[in-house]
C-alpha cells in the first residue's frame, strides 16, 4: 500500500491507521472548521474534512492520497463540538448522561483531481451519569480536544456506555475498515 497523507492531528486517527498497519505520513493542516447554516447534520464532517484534504493538498507532491476526516456528536438535532473549558465538558457529558445520541464521521480521500467521500455514523447510548463520575472523568482526562467531550476508549467509555450501535471505531475517531475499502477500490 502507498504511504498516505494523513491531513489530521489526532492521536486516536493515528493510532488506528498504525494498528490496521497503514503507511502515513501527517499533514496537519490549518483550516476553518465551520459549516455554512441550515447543513444536513450528516453532511457536516464531511465539508470539514473536505476542508482539511483540500488545505493539505497544495503542501503535497505528485498523486499522493490524502486522507482527512472530522467527526462530530449529534444530541437529537444539535452538534455537540469539542468542549473550550471543564464547565463546558460536564455540561455536554450532563447533557450526554442517560441519553442516546449520534457520533458521525466524515471521510475524505483525495488524489490529484479524484474524491472519494463519505460519512459513517454510530449510536451511542449512555447510562445515566452522576455529576461526580463526569467530574471525575473531565478532571483525569480533560477531554477537551474531543467532540462530545469524551473518548469511548478512556474510562467513561468502559464504565458509561450502555450500547453501541456501529462500527466502535467510528466512535473513536476513524471508521478504519471503511477507509481501508475505499484506498483499495480506488
Amino acid at each position: 500500500m502507498e504511504t498516505i497523507i494523513l491531513a489530521s492531528q489526532s492521536p486516536r486517527r493515528k493510532q488506528l491507521l498504525e494498528w490496521a498497519s497503514v503507511p502515513f505520513e501527517i499533514q496537519v493542516p490549518a483550516t476553518d472548521e465551520d459549516f455554512p447554516p441550515g447543513m444536513e447534520l450528516c453532511d457536516i464532517p464531511v465539508h470539514i474534512a473536505r476542508q482539511k484534504a483540500l488545505a493539505v493538498q497544495p503542501l503535497v507532491s505528485g498523486e499522493r492520497t490524502i486522507l482527512a476526516a472530522d467527526t462530530v456528536v449529534v444530541l437529537g438535532d444539535h452538534v455537540i463540538g469539542k468542549p473550550v473549558h471543564r464547565e463546558e465538558a460536564v455540561s455536554m457529558l450532563l447533557a450526554l448522561s442517560g441519553q442516546v445520541h449520534r457520533v458521525i464521521t466524515g471521510v475524505v480521500l483525495l488524489k490529484g483531481d479524484k474524491e472519494k467521500s463519505f460519512y459513517d455514523s454510530t449510536e451511542v447510548g449512555f447510562h445515566p451519569l452522576s455529576v461526580e463520575q463526569i467530574e471525575y472523568y473531565v478532571d483525569r482526562y480533560k477531554p477537551y480536544d474531543k467532540a462530545g467531550a469524551y473518548a469511548i476508549q478512556e474510562w467513561i467509555g468502559v464504565v458509561g456506555i450502555r450500547y453501541i450501535n456501529g462500527d466502535f471505531y467510528n466512535v473513536m475517531g476513524l471508521p478504519v475498515s471503511r477507509v481501508l475499502q475505499a484506498i483499495n477500490n480506488w
